[in-house]
């Protein structure tokens, strides 16, 4: 698995532009958005938490479909799975490839963003907390429709249908947990919550994009 993550990673490096691509958009919502919204404070301290996880989410998405269609295009995703190696471990190895390179910049970028949205210094914390357990699990999540979607000319599409409706659950959480320490409640029973998610993913998820890939696998052959 460590040669899976250290292989993708090497391999989005040395493609800058797929590796770029998502930061650049979401830095492009969040600076976008109190242009075309209301630029004024009192709106954008109470609104910045969801453009915020918003902006994240779909930057997610908009990489999840190269998560394994190039491998799938070059015949390497059929090597990999005829590995002795069990293929739940390849996949969770390429999405942990896939969340070191898109959703730990954004998480890291999350700062400097939430200060130009004039978010206070705890609820960027918090922001910055929610995001590091919630973008594993879009990840995660994310792994089950691209592999699904991997042989099909049109997957990105299908893969945002697929997708969308299951990261609700994180972006609700996700953003509440972040209002509600704006509030000045307890945030540890939404924290262990957003844990429980990504436990939940790391657990399950592997599992059901390994049998996708298999799926798809024999669909192609």
């Amino acid at each position: 698995m460590v040669t899976v993550i250290a292989r993708d990673v090497r391999v989005s490096i040395r493609q800058r532009q797929d590796l770029l691509n998502p930061l650049l958009f979401f830095v492009m919502v969040v600076a976008l958005f109190p242009l075309g919204v209301s630029p004024e404070v009192s709106f954008l301290s109470q609104a910045g938490v969801g453009i915020l996880w918003v902006g994240a989410l779909l930057s997610t998405l908009l990489s999840l479909d190269h998560l394994f269609r190039f491998d799938f295009e070059d015949g390497t995703l059929e090597q990999l799975a005829l590995q002795p190696q069990p293929l739940f471990m390849l996949v969770l190895g390429k999405t942990l490839a896939h969340w070191l390179v898109t959703g730990l910049p954004l998480v890291v970028l999350t700062p400097v963003l939430g200060l130009m949205l004039h978010l206070d210094g705890n609820s960027v914390a918090v922001l910055c907390l929610t995001l590091l357990i919630g973008t594993p699990v879009l990840s995660l999540i994310g792994s089950v429709g691209a592999a699904l979607t991997v042989g099909l000319r049109a997957g990105g599409v299908l893969l945002s249908l697929l997708i969308i409706p299951l990261y609700i659950p994180v972006l609700i959480f996700g953003t509440g947990t972040v209002i509600a320490a704006g509030d000045g409640a307890a945030v540890s029973g939404h924290l262990a919550l957003m844990a429980a998610f990504l436990v939940l993913a790391l657990t399950l998820a592997p599992f059901a994009a390994a049998a996708a890939l298999k799926i798809s696998l024999s669909s192609a052959g």
